[in-house]
């Protein structure tokens, strides 16, 4: 039982190790301004000031070259709608402020037709918006505007590491 309780404690400090969590291409994303699953400010809301909300990204795979950023609402009437295409975020971005697209990084076409960020907008109930952010060991050559296959199509075989979390957003 000793060396159960043993093997149970090493596991867990070496999961905890931020050089293994690299190595083995452990990401965090999360939001100073909303706690996972939790509503996310009303600023962020397209009927607001239509701001991305600030992200904090954590333990970027030493590997990694650049950061794809997709945010999208699985709960929308017409499926999937994605509200923002992010691309070649530089890997020392430890922080997307809010509003604001780091220096080099290239937006895709969202849902709504615009290569920007466009916040929730449910047309009823309330909806799940999903921050996924991926590593790749690669820079993307896709220009502003391009679609969200293009983005997918292009990222195929250069994930290193990927994290995700959500807020919510109720209509009014």
């Amino acid at each position: 039982m000793r060396a159960w309780r043993a093997c149970i404690l090493l596991a867990g400090i070496l999961l905890a190790s931020p050089a293994l969590a690299q190595s083995s291409n452990f990401m965090t994303l999360s939001s100073p301004e909303f706690a996972g699953g939790q509503p996310m400010p009303a600023k962020s809301a397209m009927r607001g000031a239509n701001k991305s909300p600030q992200l904090l990204i954590g333990t970027v795979p030493l590997n990694a070259k650049t950061l794809v950023l997709i945010v999208d609402d699985p709960d929308a009437p017409a499926g999937l709608w994605t509200h923002w295409l992010l691309w070649n975020i530089p890997t020392s971005a430890s922080v997307l402020a809010e509003g604001e697209v780091p220096h080099g990084a290239v937006e895709g076409k969202n849902s709504f037709g615009n290569a920007r960020y466009d916040g929730p907008a449910p047309p009823s109930g309330t909806h799940r918006y999903f921050f996924h952010i991926s590593a790749l060991d690669t820079s993307l050559s896709l220009g502003r505007g391009a679609s969200r296959e293009e983005l997918e199509a292009a990222m195929k075989g250069h994930v290193v590491g990927s994290a995700k979390f959500f807020g919510t957003y109720a209509a009014n």
